[in-house]
């Protein structure tokens, strides 16, 4: 699980256009990113940590009471009870036997309830909570910390089990991931913080997740343990990250304050709704999807994302659109059944993040190239990965189908406010993209040269139209740089944002 980089490279004479003064410094009395709304957003904001459900102060009728006192008792009493028992953890602080792999294995259909102050704690001795393969089991009104889970991992279902329910919950202050995912989970209502690699990770060993509901969640400050800089490169940062999840439903989420990306969906992913969420204040980008398919993102409140990753990358120089919502090698594919045969993005509010939407393509990226670092993946297109060299690569379908492609993406109706004075620039933070990169390797790449540029800024359907530019907006096309103004934009070989409006002076 790494990060897929950009690899570009543009004829000589343009790059002394990639290296301009950035003036990134923070405007004196600028605010700095802030846990509190400061917009009204389209949606309500799950405040779940500082309002967590309360669990009931009594056992319910026929549950197994679990005893603080006793060490490892709720791992004790799960193994020796029948599945689709419910267990209710009184009030206090329970505790596993202090082996790195005690952790609970609950049996099919098996409930854990927490009483109000009941808490799950690792004592940094634990590596997981709950694991096991069995299915549909729930979590609720439960605390689970200080767990030590590795890179990569998770404490709650690590195991990735499906048909999970974890509800109302509070999951924090853990190492890895707070929670896994597998199929039919719902993830709702929970409070996931301050953990050290992700709030969730979706992601199933061996397999796709499928039918994966977080709603209402409460997504903030992961990351605590910076893995982009221990491991630089890894791509295995954020508040939520998505592997091969087929069918999600991304809805009502407070997603703010992580360290990294708010959500990234890296792989193989299809079929998702992202929507009526409030993602601010991320480092990086609110949202990337990446080489992935068809997805709807709309409704969303998006502000004071990147400050910190698109700064720290405009004060070295380096010319690359980074935005808050970053499509890579991701589009719309109606060979891919899902709920629709593009990507929409539509009726979003933007306000002052680093940068607007960048449409990426690579085109040195492609099944069995040594650039495609999502090693021995390839396209949802392609059954036979073996069959994407040369020289089938070159012919028909396998020309097409062995990239993964940025097209169909239909951008309309949202709107787009920059105060450079509220983010603390004065160029490179204002853009938004289409772009690729000229294809150099490997030595048998069909992909050499400009084709992919043209492909993504002119053949493969991706549009802008309809939308609100409040600010000094710029507009990107083909390479890094060709920078161009709204004018340029909209005019011919371009024809990006028909319909749409643009109020340069009024964002500060």
């Amino acid at each position: 699980m790494v990060i897929k980089k950009r690899h570009w490279t543009l004829p000589t004479a343009t790059l002394v256009l990639l290296l301009p003064a950035t003036g990134c410094v923070g405007a004196p009395g600028a605010p700095g990113p802030s846990a509190e709304p400061t917009v009204t957003p389209t949606t309500s904001v799950a405040r779940v940590c500082d309002t967590p459900s309360v669990g009931p102060a009594r056992a319910p009728a026929g549950a197994v009471t679990v005893d603080p006192a006793v060490v490892g008792d709720l791992a004790a009493k799960t193994r020796s009870s029948p599945p689709n028992t419910t267990f209710w953890l009184g009030p206090g602080t329970h505790t596993l036997e202090a082996d790195r792999y005690a952790q609970v294995l609950p049996k099919e259909g098996d409930s854990y309830l927490g009483a109000p102050g009941a808490v799950l704690d690792g004592r940094k001795t634990n590596q997981y909570a709950f694991g096991g393969a069995a299915g549909n089991v729930t979590i609720r009104r439960l605390t689970v910390q200080g767990f030590v889970a590795p890179q990569n991992e998770g404490v709650v279902n690590h195991d990735s089990a499906d048909g999970w329910v974890i509800e109302n919950a509070t999951i924090q202050n853990n190492s890895g991931a707070g929670l896994m995912a597998g199929a039919r989970q719902r993830i709702r209502a929970n409070c996931l913080r301050g953990n050290g690699q992700y709030g969730v990770n979706a992601y199933k060993s061996g397999g796709s997740i499928s039918d994966l509901v977080v709603e209402g969640n409460e997504i903030v400050g992961n990351n605590v343990d910076d893995w982009e800089h221990r491991q630089p490169g890894c791509g295995c940062t954020g508040g939520v990250k998505f592997w091969a999840v087929n069918g999600a439903d991304v809805r009502g989420n407070w997603v703010h304050d992580n360290r990294g990306p708010g959500m990234w969906a890296d792989t193989n992913n299809n079929d998702f709704r992202i929507e009526e969420n409030v993602v601010e204040a991320n480092d990086g980008a609110a949202l990337i999807y990446e080489t992935s398919y068809n997805a709807v993102i709309r409704k969303n409140t998006i502000r004071r994302n990147n400050w910190v990753e698109g700064r720290k990358k405009a004060d070295v120089g380096d010319a690359f659109p980074f935005a808050t919502v970053y499509l890579s090698e991701s589009g719309g594919e109606p060979r891919v059944r899902a709920r629709t045969d593009k990507i929409e993005i539509h009726d979003n509010v933007l306000e002052n993040n680093w940068s607007g939407i960048t449409l990426w393509e690579n085109a040195d990226r492609f099944c069995n190239s040594p650039a495609n670092t999502s090693s021995g993946d390839c396209t949802l297109l392609v059954k036979d990965t073996d069959t994407c060299a040369q020289p089938t690569i070159t012919t028909a379908p396998l020309y097409a189908d062995c990239r993964w492609k940025t097209q169909r993406v239909d951008i309309h109706d949202n709107r787009f406010v920059l105060d450079t004075s509220v983010v603390g620039c004065t160029v490179m933070c204002g853009r938004m993209a289409v772009l690729a990169n000229y294809g150099t390797y490997p030595d048998w790449s069909p992909y050499k040269g400009e084709p992919v540029a043209e492909a993504i800024t002119h053949e493969q359907e991706n549009r802008w139209h309809d939308n609100v530019y409040v600010g000094p907006w710029s507009f990107v096309a083909h390479d890094p740089s060709r920078e161009l103004d709204f004018g340029q934009w909209q005019g011919t070989p371009y024809r990006q944002d028909a319909g749409s409006t643009f109020q340069p002076q009024a964002g500060g």
